[in-house]
């Protein structure tokens, strides 16, 4: 039986055996998003270094409710609106996991921003930073848009994944676009197939997540969709099974989609009346 931990996802170094990247943001309590991480089976775990309040009023750490033992902790530049923040704030994670001892101390998800309303990403900036932070030594996972020529322009600049979003940050929207997805999917896989694109943002509910599994993405990261929801570890189950399901439906292989009927039960040999 073929299920979504049996083969392994490659980035960069990384060799990560779950293929959902959740986030840490927008939690009640640190309580409850150790009991959601947990649900949802993951093994990366986002921190938005720059805007992530390490303590709650109570004085506590998040890092005291991550396990670092189950979790690879992957920095990211959330927040930033320019590639010179991007690339200090990527830094300032690299060294705080380096203190951790963290595996994924050389490693970053990249966000530049364009406006703080619509959180779309700068492409001129995700680039440049980009290109900065491949010569500091870093496996760089670069958030876009899903337009596939900027996805080929990120791969082509020595990327390690491209992380197109479905739809807005924080949107709830699912994959708007699933026609851009398959073609950024076919882009970047052309004679690369091990190259990771995973779908990133605007994840609303589990359908989202089988939807972007079965288009052939490798993963799918979100956050809000789980934090946001009124049961978030009930969520967190569902986000975890939609994933495998949609991972397995894509390697079994959907019928083709048909203007008329067909018949489940074949007429030939039907007894007359």
């Amino acid at each position: 039986m073929t299920d979504a931990k049996e083969r392994p996802l490659r980035i960069g170094d990384f060799c990560i055996t779950n293929r959902l990247f959740v986030g840490t943001g927008k939690y009640a309590t640190y309580e409850l998003m150790r009991d959601a991480l947990a649900e949802s089976g993951c093994q990366v775990v986002t921190v938005a270094v720059r805007r992530e309040r390490m303590a709650d009023e109570r004085g506590r750490n998040i890092l005291d409710f991550l396990d670092l033992q189950r979790y690879f902790l992957l920095p990211n530049t959330a927040g930033c609106f320019n590639a010179d923040d991007a690339v200090r704030t990527a830094l300032l994670g690299r060294e705080l996991l380096e203190g951790l001892e963290n595996p994924g101390a050389s490693w970053v998800k990249l966000e530049v921003l364009g406006d703080r309303k619509t959180l779309l990403p700068d492409p001129v900036g995700t680039l440049e930073a980009l290109k900065t932070l491949k010569g500091e030594g870093f496996t760089v996972l670069c958030y876009t848009s899903d337009d596939p020529v900027m996805a080929r322009r990120l791969k082509e600049a020595a990327a390690d994944s491209v992380m197109p979003a479905g739809s807005p940050i924080g949107s709830g929207q699912g994959v708007l676009n699933p026609y851009n997805i398959r073609i950024i999917l076919e882009d970047l896989k052309a004679g690369d197939e091990d190259f990771p694109v995973i779908v990133d943002a605007g994840v609303g509910t589990a359908s989202d997540v089988t939807i972007a599994m079965e288009l052939g993405s490798d993963g799918v990261l979100l956050n809000t969709g789980i934090a946001g929801a009124k049961d978030p570890i009930a969520m967190a189950r569902a986000m975890r099974l939609a994933l495998e399901a949609g991972l397995l439906a894509r390697r079994a292989g959907r019928i083709p989609r048909k203007l008329y009927a067909t018949a489940s039960s074949p007429l030939e040999g039907v007894i007359g009346t």
